[in-house]
C-alpha cells in the first residue's frame, strides 16, 4: 500500500500492520470512539495496541473489542480500570447497516487499521477485510520481495547512467 498523505490536523497514533498481513482489506471507514476518563491522554501518549482488536456489531451498535489502551500513569483512578474493555464506536446508521450486511458474508471481519487524532478527537480507521490463508500470505510476501528487487535493480541502473 502506498503511504497516505495526511491532512495537517491528523496525527497517526498507531497502526495495525498485522491486519494488512492477515487480511485483504476491501473497504475502509472512519469511526469516532467513546472514551472514559483519562483514556484520551493515554491515546495522545501513544499507549495503544490494536494488534488483536476487532469490531463487532451488537444490537445495532458498533463496538471495538480487545483494543488495549494502557492506563494513564498520572491518573488517580486506576482501580477497576480495564484496558481492554469494549468501546463503543460512533458511525452513521447507514454505515453500520452496510458493515453488518458485508460482515455476514463468509470470511469477512472488521479490523482496526489505525488510530489517529483528528483535531481534538480520537478516531479509528476500520477496514472490512477477508481473512487470508497461509498460502495467500506467502504469495503476498513473495510479491513484495520481487517488487523490492525490481525497484533496487532500477535504482542501481539509474545510478550507473549518471
Amino acid at each position: 500500500m502506498a503511504p497516505r498523505s495526511e491532512p495537517e490536523n491528523v496525527r497517526v497514533v498507531t497502526t495495525n500492520r498485522k491486519a494488512y498481513h492477515d487480511y485483504s482489506i476491501e473497504e475502509t471507514y472512519e469511526a469516532g470512539i467513546v472514551l472514559r476518563g483519562s483514556e484520551i491522554k493515554s491515546i495522545r501518549a501513544g499507549r495503544v495496541n490494536l494488534r488483536d482488536g476487532y469490531a463487532q456489531i451488537r444490537n445495532g451498535e458498533l463496538w471495538l473489542i480487545d483494543v488495549h489502551i494502557s492506563p494513564y500513569s498520572q491518573a488517580s483512578t486506576h482501580e477497576g480500570y480495564d484496558p481492554s474493555r469494549p468501546r463503543k464506536l460512533l458511525m452513521h446508521r447507514y454505515q453500520i447497516n452496510r458493515l453488518a450486511r458485508d460482515q455476514k458474508k463468509k470470511g469477512y471481519t472488521i479490523v482496526p487499521l489505525r488510530m489517529y487524532l483528528k483535531g481534538k478527537w480520537a478516531k479509528v480507521e476500520l477496514g472490512l477485510g477477508k481473512g487470508r490463508r497461509l498460502y495467500d500470505k506467502r504469495r503476498a510476501i513473495a510479491e513484495r520481495e520481487s517488487q523490492r528487487r525490481m525497484e533496487r535493480a532500477l535504482a542501481k541502473q539509474q545510478r550507473r547512467r549518471r
